[in-house]
């Protein structure tokens, strides 16, 4: 009995209990930091007019030329936003107006979970679209036959699975932002590498830190590299060559940094951060007890048909402008498939779908609280004026200094504003004149925020690693022990990277 306590002591909160803490810290600001915005400049295809909304809710057409963000101080060019390229409001810049406090009481911090699963909903039937065909490949003995010949093939070189994972991932991620695509691949995976003699945690980084990695050292993502150059006005190409070099370095470092964890485990498996869930993890996830099916052609077909879907889906993402709409659809098209060739039947099909389904109903809930805390932020109005008061900060520094002062700043930015999008066309128009005062270029404004936010990326609860770990059902405090040695190595990294591209 007196264990039993001990061990509920001890035990680490859920990822529910852990964005609500931080939904109540996001309120509590709203009281004590003072409401403010900028004007925001969106561009109407239609009428082919710029419009500005002020701070006080006001608004005002502007010719769609070069000559009316010239006049509003927004340096880029008109191209950006006629193409397409820019799509979200700009912050203009000069325009931070204080307002009205508009704290957040306990009844917006309830209802703000709610209505962050109404924002998130593409995201939300897209993960249960895939939990959806998880239950019928796992049902149908489809994945304990794959595994097991993987497993057989790759024995004695397992740590090749780490490398080629985490190089695939990073190389996603820094071409079209691969994230929130990697959420399908922890069920498939996690079996994969916990047969191979590793942990889940193994698994985790290598494709979360593989993403991670990859968007926080961007080349040609566009929806960080590019959106954030066009909206600080320079080209995408201007610092690529120093983020491609920092992303081939800190994809090496990662991948040493994991493989050293995953060889001390599989000799010692009672080293693991996650020991204690050994069989809980297993139990889900590998099914020992399960005898093993025979790898048939109707199981290859329905792995070959879900392998192929991610290839097509990677096509749409990066040249289609496929976004989750368009990401769902191909996947229920492909369930149905999977489900055609299963030979299960109808009934039996359906229920295994729907059982899939409802094994990720906590991460869905999960999604929904983490974009909540961005809700009460905004609705707070207190995200432009810490956008305000940075810019206050770094005004006028000598460029060095500035630079790694640029970097902390968007760490704490990213912290607050986890979407790369956002946070760029919100920032840059704002940061990036900041670079000519000190006589810096301005691409180092852009490589600053994707760092900063990269870095964060790794701990924020309101980004996507509280759903990561959701999937697998490893708590919060064990990635904190497992990735904080490695972020701090990244941190050290990034900023040497940012300060050698200032002063070049």
């Amino acid at each position: 009995m007196t264990t039993e306590v001990k061990k509920k002591k001890r035990s680490f909160p859920t990822a529910y209990t852990v964005l609500f803490i931080v939904l109540i810290f996001a309120s509590i600001l709203t009281y004590t930091v003072p409401a403010g915005s900028y004007a925001k400049l969106v561009y109407d295809d239609g009428s082919q007019m710029f419009v500005v909304t002020s701070p006080d809710g006001s608004t005002k057409e502007y010719p769609g030329a070069q000559a009316s963000l010239d006049e509003l101080g927004v340096k880029v060019d008109i191209n950006k936003f006629t193409d397409g390229s820019i799509y979200k409001a700009v912050a203009i810049p000069g325009t931070y107006e204080e307002l009205e406090s508009k704290p957040q009481g306990p009844f917006e911090i309830i209802k703000a979970p709610i209505q962050g699963l109404y924002d998130t909903v593409d995201i939300i039937m897209f993960v249960f679209i895939i939990g959806g065909i998880i239950g019928v490949l796992n049902s149908s003995g489809a994945f304990d036959a794959g595994f097991a010949s993987l497993s057989r093939a790759t024995k004695g070189r397992e740590y090749l699975l780490i490398v080629i994972v985490t190089f695939l991932i990073s190389l996603g991620g820094t071409t079209f932002g691969l994230a929130e695509e990697t959420i399908a691949l922890y069920p498939i995976l996690v079996p994969v590498f916990m047969i191979a003699g590793y942990d889940a945690i193994v698994c985790i980084a290598a494709l979360y830190m593989g993403s991670s990695i990859g968007t926080m050292f961007s080349t040609v993502n566009p929806f960080s590299s590019v959106m954030g150059s066009n909206a600080a006005g320079i080209s995408f190409m201007d610092g690529m060559w120093f983020r491609g070099t920092g992303l081939v370095l800190a994809t090496i470092i990662t991948i040493v940094y994991i493989i050293r964890y995953a060889e001390k485990i599989k000799k010692n498996p009672s080293a693991s951060l996650i020991y204690d869930q050994k069989a809980e993890i297993e139990a889900k996830f590998v099914h020992v007890n399960r005898e093993i099916p025979e790898f048939t052609l109707r199981r290859k077909l329905m792995l070959l048909i879900f392998s192929l879907a991610f290839v097509v889906m990677i096509w749409g993402v990066s040249t289609q402008d496929w976004w989750f709409m368009e990401m769902t659809t191909l996947f229920l098209a492909v369930g149905i498939g999977i489900c055609a060739v299963s030979g299960m039947g109808e009934k039996k099909s359906v229920e295994n779908f729907v059982a899939g389904s409802a094994d990720l109903v906590g991460v869905a809930l999960t999604i929904g609280v983490a974009r909540a805390v961005n809700l009460i932020m905004d609705n707070g109005l207190i995200s432009d004026t810490i956008l305000y008061g940075a810019t206050n900060i770094v005004s006028g520094m000598n460029g060095g200094i500035f630079a790694i002062l640029m970097l902390l700043i968007f760490c704490v930015l990213g912290f607050f504003i986890p979407s790369s999008s956002g946070l760029a066309v919100l920032s840059m128009p704002i940061m990036a004149p900041l670079a000519d005062t000190v006589g810096l270029p301005r691409d180092v404004i852009v490589s600053a925020y994707q760092y900063g936010q990269g870095l964060m990326a790794f701990i924020t609860p309101t980004g996507l690693i509280l759903v990561t770990l959701s999937m697998v059902d490893v708590t919060y405090d064990k990635w904190l022990k497992f990735i904080m040695p490695l972020m701090g190595i990244i941190a050290g990294f990034s900023a040497v990277m940012l300060l050698v591209q200032a002063l070049v």
